[in-house]
């Protein structure tokens, strides 16, 4: 049977993510970079303008967003409904960290569910010649938003594991790691994927106005333990789960997020600073380059290391 031909895929971006952007190009002969006019008004709302829009008739086209905040999310959303309005063959959206996705419910009265909010805004993607938006999403923080969007946008759920798990084959001490879930929540969308590595399973629990972290099933003793999660805020989850694995006997601890969001410079928790034994903590922090900012702001610090999502997108171009 013959091979199915690669499709040629012409990748636009937003300002925060060109870096990404020439890697997932430089992945692919098949994928060409294009350019926008990032330009703004003197009020500051957007003047924007696609560059050789006319060349992207009949092509398949994509968008690489990052809605790192509020203030540029307008902008990439004009953008977004203009291209598949251009006669394009089709259309793809890779918005690889989905930021509203941890506030997917309603727990009280007046609660806002911000993650349905967004979904509904991209459901509404012009359609293009080809069909609904394709919708690339890593590691949502919930599977069953995938229900919050209309049949006008695609979402295909990926995710950024395969690129853990090359990494931790490669370490010296491969045959020695265990895998860490802060909750239940991180082992039901992460287990199935990790299964070949021994399992351990924290769990948090209410102690008067805080929550405590404890060991709830598994054996980190004399072990290297890699915590895995989705996302890390502020870091508190993880640095207590690495107090319970320590005090348990783990040998090493170390962490690997998806989305390393860090508001407010929080990253600088994890980092090993000269005048302390910081390598005791997190020997490494592996975070996805989702999150540009946060891998601009870590670039060089230990304990962390970046793993691109750029080979992994390029795939997804092609589906």
């Amino acid at each position: 049977m013959e091979k199915a031909r690669k499709k040629q895929v012409l990748l636009f971006h937003c300002v925060e993510y060109e870096d990404l952007a020439r890697r997932v190009a430089a992945q692919s002969d098949c994928i060409q970079l294009q350019s926008i006019n990032w330009r703004s008004f003197d009020d500051g709302f957007p003047n924007l303008f696609i560059n050789n829009a006319q060349d992207i008739r009949g092509q398949h086209v994509a968008f690489l967003a990052s809605f790192s905040s509020p203030a540029v999310i307008f902008e990439q959303l004009s953008v977004i409904f203009a291209l598949p309005r251009l006669f394009v063959a089709s259309f793809t959206l890779v918005l690889p960290f989905f930021p509203t996705g941890s506030f997917e419910r309603m727990e009280e009265e007046g609660d806002v569910a911000t993650a349905f909010t967004m979904a509904r805004i991209l459901s509404n993607i012009p359609v293009s010649r080809g069909g609904p938006t394709s919708l690339v999403i890593y590691d949502i923080h919930a599977l069953q938003e995938r229900f919050y969007f209309s049949d006008q946008v695609l979402p295909c759920f990926e995710t950024g594991i395969p690129l853990l798990k090359q990494r931790l084959n490669e370490l010296p001490d491969a045959d020695n790691i265990s895998i860490a879930f802060p909750d239940d929540g991180a082992w039901k969308r992460f287990y199935k994927q990790l299964q070949h590595f021994p399992m351990i399973v924290c769990t948090k629990v209410r102690e008067g106005d805080k929550r405590i972290v404890r060991l709830k099933e598994g054996n980190p003793e004399g072990r290297h333990v890699v915590i895995v999660d989705d996302l890390v805020q502020s870091g508190g989850t993880l640095i207590e789960c690495q107090k319970v694995l320590s005090a348990h006997g783990a040998a090493k601890v170390s962490a690997y997020v998806t989305h390393a969001v860090f508001p407010k410079m929080s990253y600088q928790r994890f980092t090993h600073k000269d005048d302390e034994n910081s390598e005791k903590a997190f020997t490494y922090f592996w975070i996805t380059d989702s999150c540009p900012l946060t891998v601009k702001a870590i670039a060089n610090k230990a304990p962390f290391e970046v793993l691109s999502l750029a080979g992994s997108i390029a795939d997804a171009l092609q589906i």
